[in-house]
């Protein structure tokens, strides 16, 4: 994938890379919307992409091409996860990536000398983009995985002596969890950073007390992804924190959504000018949808999406904050919060919990005591075999709020 990127590059055409989970038809509707000339993949998927009806890509058509691509040119269409609606087709340039790489060089502190582990899915713009292109970009190693394992990490670890690798919540607390973690040499590595909204202090703190700091890196696909991050040497001091902007980012808080505009921002949506407009101001402001405060030194901490936001007695509730204190549990799978009618105050939190053990609805009430104002703490807690998710595997919230308005 990576060499039919940079041959792409050069011939100035585009890449689509698609979510290898996705059904067949999953991946007709993305590509009835891109309309791509040519299909590239290998053995394992050979069937699956003999029913997308798109010619196969062979390598005489590359070496017939005049190579005439340039920093302006259209590189990557990367589809959205969206919980509701449509996969959007986000749009990146060559420029925006080569920007993006300089963001990811000061947010992971990359030099010739490291050597990057590199395990999340390179469909998503945070396994290609946040590390691994930037990487090759400094001049520094990379050891791919086929695919994240736990196991598999720890051992290439303790193995190959990787000076930095890039996590996300679910794969950290895979790693946390795994028998081989306490006897596992890290000390290779010199930081580690995770990527995603928010990342529970727990799991940061797991890595710390080994000795290794966790940056963190929040975005977007349409931000390439990095738009702030939280370096190293301020890991500890402020964990949790989403950091500051990167290098060659502006960000700022309208009505508490944060707004990024850089050079790594998206053209736009593919085929969708009514979204683009919704999503980009005339002046290259990118509304991002999620919504953030800033301390006294100007570090960003995300509270949570602004479509997610529950308003209880006129009091607002951010879901990412009670789902930050159910994470930290360890007798809880996984957890979602979402917004209720309440009799009393309009609208009430209600917590939608996966357990590892069992567990009452007041212990688990009781993990918000101390925690987070009182207004904030959930009225209803709702005990569910699994939480409904999308291909791309985020949590459907209107899914969920059905389910439980129906039981």
């Amino acid at each position: 994938m990576l060499v039919l990127l940079f041959a792409l590059a050069r011939l100035g055409a585009i890449l689509v890379p698609l979510n290898w989970r996705l059904a067949a038809a999953e991946h007709k509707t993305i590509l009835s919307d891109c309309s791509p000339k040519w299909i590239a993949f290998d053995a394992d998927f050979e069937s699956h992409a003999c029913e997308l009806g798109v010619p196969t890509l062979g390598k005489s058509l590359i070496e017939k091409a005049e190579p005439n691509g340039n920093d302006d040119d259209d590189i990557l269409i990367v589809y959205t996860s969206g919980t509701t609606g449509m996969p959007k087709g986000v749009v990146l340039t060559q420029s925006a990536l080569l920007w993006n790489g300089y963001n990811s060089i000061q947010a992971h502190d990359l030099s010739q000398s490291d050597h990057v582990l590199a395990v999340l899915p390179m469909f998503h713009v945070g396994g290609l983009n946040n590390q691994t292109l930037p990487a090759l970009l400094t001049g520094a190693t990379v050891t791919l995985h086929r695919r994240f394992d736990a196991a598999l990490w720890l051992a290439d670890v303790a193995a190959r002596r990787p000076t930095t690798s890039l996590l996300v919540p679910a794969t950290l607390q895979a790693v946390i969890s795994h028998p081989a973690w306490a006897a596992t040499d890290l000390s290779s590595l010199r930081m580690l950073n995770a990527g995603s909204m928010v990342v529970p202090d727990s799991q940061i703190r797991a890595f710390h007390a080994r000795g290794v700091p966790v940056g963190q890196i929040y975005g977007c696909t349409e931000t390439a992804p990095i738009a702030t991050v939280l370096l190293k040497e301020d890991a500890v001091r402020k964990l949790g924190s989403a950091g500051k902007p990167a290098l060659h980012c502006e960000l700022k808080l309208v009505e508490g959504e944060v707004w990024v505009r850089g050079p790594n921002v998206m053209r736009g949506y593919w085929n969708d000018a009514k979204a683009t407009a919704a999503a980009l101001t005339p002046d290259g402001w990118f509304r991002t949808g999620d919504l953030a405060r800033v301390d006294g030194e100007g570090y960003y901490w995300i509270i949570g999406r602004l479509k997610d936001v529950i308003i209880s007695g006129g009091e607002n509730i951010y879901p990412a904050e009670l789902e930050n204190v159910l994470a930290d549990c360890p007798q809880i799978a996984e957890a979602a919060v979402i917004g209720v009618m309440d009799s009393k105050w309009g609208e009430a939190a209600c917590a939608c919990v996966v357990t590892k053990e069992k567990m009452n609805e007041q212990e688990v009430l009781k993990l918000f005591e101390d925690r987070l104002a009182k207004f904030k703490h959930p009225r209803r807690v709702v005990f569910v075999d699994s939480l409904p998710r999308n291909a791309m595997g985020k949590v459907q919230k209107a899914e969920l709020k059905r389910l439980v308005n129906a039981a």
